[in-house]
């Protein structure tokens, strides 16, 4: 895979950053990211900036902001139109994602990159495209990024290394979801703790089903999600990928049919308590909540991307609504795990409660 390092003043005069550069022979993707140089600031006009800030906006590849030093408040509307920038720790901007070794993380960054570069070229595109919107479009431009990666090479490959390990489908679940009502608080609580709450198909109708009492009943003033077991939920159920009958009906299910939309309505409404790990579906659905508490044991991740995906679950939409869509992608392309004070930090979740024992208690039938 090549990289381009790019100057601002490169940036400005460019008429289109990608191009002809993208493709190679046989579509391959070639050149999918540009580093575009913070610290060589000298001779640079406003009018270059706005110029360079214009262009970004227009990018063919994921364009990606380096810089040794703390960055200027003059380049910041620059920073808005790039898709993520790498500098020191202490930036007063949610474009900068403060590392130790700006080389590191640049590398860190491009060879994801080169693994799954579809998935990552869709992934900028799709936070691009979802940030203007209200979530429900949104969620249906992610959905659509989503099916055309379904038929894609990478996943294809990740397809077939999972299945080649031969493992059956997930067992028949019983009570996925457990509810218990008290006064105008209804309580789910995620109840397959054996697979770690993991969000397949049982789970999430259940899910569904429990957030639409709630859209239905007025008198649901409260509405807390928690989850039994070690974690809240450990994302997608990775034994019943590439089960679906096919691409469209699959859209349908994840925009009509997932749990996202129904957090979205209800968000002022939701209180989400996060433990353990909380993996792609398992942050992406709480991020739409208007309250999420994590336990100090939470450990975030966003996975797909590596699995040649995006996320799907609505967590191109939540999640860069909470941390910007700088930070967002970074956390998409690299996989990186942050923990519960970085999320908060970051806005991601919104308080550190209670230690995680408090959040794993199961709850009576309903």
């Amino acid at each position: 895979m090549q990289t381009r390092r790019i100057s601002i003043a490169d940036l400005a005069a460019a008429p289109v950053i990608g191009g002809g550069d993208l493709l190679g022979d046989g579509a391959a993707v070639v050149s999918p990211v540009a580093l575009v140089d913070l610290d060589t600031v000298d001779g640079v006009t406003d009018a270059d900036l706005v110029r360079a800030a214009d262009r970004a906006s227009a990018s063919d590849v994921i364009l990606v902001g380096t810089s040794t030093r703390m960055i200027d408040d003059e380049l910041f509307p620059l920073l808005d139109g790039l898709d993520l920038t790498y500098g020191p720790h202490g930036a007063d901007h949610r474009a900068v994602i403060g590392v130790d070794d700006v080389e590191a993380a640049i590398r860190n960054f491009t060879d994801a990159v080169s693994r799954c570069p579809q998935a990552s070229l869709v992934a900028a595109q799709v936070v691009r495209a979802a940030e203007p919107l209200d979530p429900v479009p949104a969620i249906d431009v992610e959905s659509l990024g989503y099916s055309t990666l379904q038929g894609g090479d990478e996943f294809g490959r990740w397809l077939q290394e999972r299945r080649a390990k031969g493992r059956p489908l997930p067992p028949p679940a019983v009570d996925a979801v457990l509810l218990d009502r008290d006064g105008d608080t209804l309580r789910i609580n995620l109840n397959r703790p054996e697979r770690r709450n993991a969000y397949g198909t049982a789970l999430r109708d259940a899910l569904v089903e429990a957030l639409r009492l709630a859209v239905l009943d007025d008198s649901i003033g409260h509405v807390l999600v928690d989850g039994a077991g070690s974690s809240f939920c450990a994302g997608g159920d990775l034994d019943e990928f590439g089960h679906m009958p096919d691409a469209s009906t699959a859209h349908l299910i994840r925009t009509r049919g997932g749990a996202g939309r129904l957090v979205a309505v209800l968000a002022d409404r939701v209180e989400v308590r996060l433990h353990g790990h909380c993996v792609g579906a398992g942050i992406e659905i709480p991020a739409f909540a208007g309250r999420v508490v994590a336990a100090p044991d939470t450990r975030i991740r966003l996975p797909e991307v590596s699995m040649g995906l995006i996320p799907g679950a609505g967590g191109t939409v939540s999640v860069p609504r909470r941390i910007g869509r700088w930070r967002a992608l970074h956390l998409f392309v690299t996989g990186a795990e942050i923990d519960a004070e970085q999320a908060l930090g970051w806005g991601l979740v919104d308080e550190i409660g209670a230690e995680s024992g408090a959040f794993r208690g199961t709850l009576a039938k309903s």
